[in-house]
């Protein structure tokens, strides 16, 4: 099915980013959230995976806010899964 297509992609694209600070925890959340995410949390992840790695990296680790607010609720998700993980 092409849902299960999209989610190879897209762990594909987390795990392999070019940045290693930012391989690891879109990695890590994707491995542990997207099998049971929703169709809308899917394409915001796409979009989000889009976005240049130096960007995401500041949005997520250095709490610079990102210039599209819809991604705000999905770096509020990857800011605690990072702060929880080992």
């Amino acid at each position: 099915p092409p849902h299960i297509v999209r989610l190879k992609r897209l762990r594909y694209q987390s795990w392999h980013r070019g940045c290693k600070e930012t391989d690891v925890i879109l990695g890590h959340y994707c491995d542990a959230h997207l099998e049971h995410a929703t169709e809308e949390e899917i394409a915001l992840m796409e979009a989000f995976l889009e976005e240049d790695d130096y960007d995401i990296w500041q949005w997520v680790g250095y709490d610079v806010p990102p210039p599209d607010a819809r991604y705000a609720p999905l770096i509020a998700k990857l800011q605690q899964f990072k702060a929880s993980t080992p």
